[in-house]
């Protein structure tokens, strides 16, 4: 066993541990985040799994999710790319005088207040912090159970279906981007996806509404591996989705 794996559950126990009092603390506040979306002037809620501006430890090993995401691909995904939008969104913050004790969702509602050096640093470090969470070493018949289950089946027929339309909206993203299941301002599931580093949260997003589920495909997330065939790498990243991680932002609606 490697010692990146070692050190990624270790940091996994501890970060689970942290996230299991928030998930508790925030389970109010969906309705308050969901309503923002269509009445203007309404702040962000503040409960449902707040984004600090510091980068958290990776829940796993570089070599975790290996024969999907290869451990260099990894490493510099999370040391190089990552960790730069969470330096240059402090930098950002401390210029345009942001108060950094709320959570970087806050943000989003007023995103175009800010600068675009805040909009992609703010939207970047969200992200990717919400994209390791969304993934798992890999595991046999990885599908969602549950109430999630049951409202893919309803909103998009199936499953397979879902997945279909999911791969596709990341597929045919041009350039770079993200693809997303999110909820909504009426708490129905959507699939879409944004430009660079936008999100359904900020108010100046092409889709708006509470993500769920993110994929990242710009090039630094795959081209190691996959080089041009961002069709490859998103067939196999369903294989590491954790949907124990989906289920719980779902059922927080």
């Amino acid at each position: 066993m490697s010692d990146s794996s070692t050190s990624g559950r270790r940091k996994f126990i501890k970060t689970t541990a942290g996230g299991t009092v928030a998930f508790t603390l925030g389970l109010t506040g969906l309705s308050n985040l969901l309503s923002s979306f269509t009445e203007p002037g309404q702040e962000l809620s503040l409960s449902n799994f707040n984004t600090g501006f510091d980068q958290q430890p990776l829940p796993y090993g570089y070599d975790a999710l290996e024969n999907v995401i290869d451990a260099k691909t990894m490493e510099i995904h999370y040391s190089k790319h990552a960790a730069a939008y969470a330096k240059n969104l402090k930098e950002a913050a401390i210029a345009e005088k942001v108060d950094m004790s709320q959570p970087v969702e806050k943000l989003f509602a007023k995103m175009d207040t800010y600068t675009a050096k805040m909009r992609n640093n703010a939207g970047g470090h969200f992200n990717h912090e919400m994209f390791w969470k969304s993934m798992r070493p890999k595991t046999d018949g990885n599908k969602p159970v549950g109430t999630l289950k049951e409202a893919i089946e309803k909103e998009f027929g199936s499953f397979e279906k879902f997945k279909g339309q999911f791969s596709d909206a990341a597929k045919n993203r041009f350039g770079s981007g993200w693809a997303w299941l999110y909820l909504d301002a009426n708490k129905q599931l959507k699939i879409g996806s944004t430009p660079n580093q936008d999100n359904p949260l900020m108010n100046i997003s092409e889709i708006k509404g509470f993500p769920l589920l993110s994929i990242d495909v710009w090039e630094h997330a795959y081209y190691l591996k996959y080089q041009n065939k961002r069709a490859d790498y998103i067939e196999n990243w369903w294989n590491v989705v954790n949907w124990d991680y989906v289920q719980q932002r779902y059922e927080n609606k």
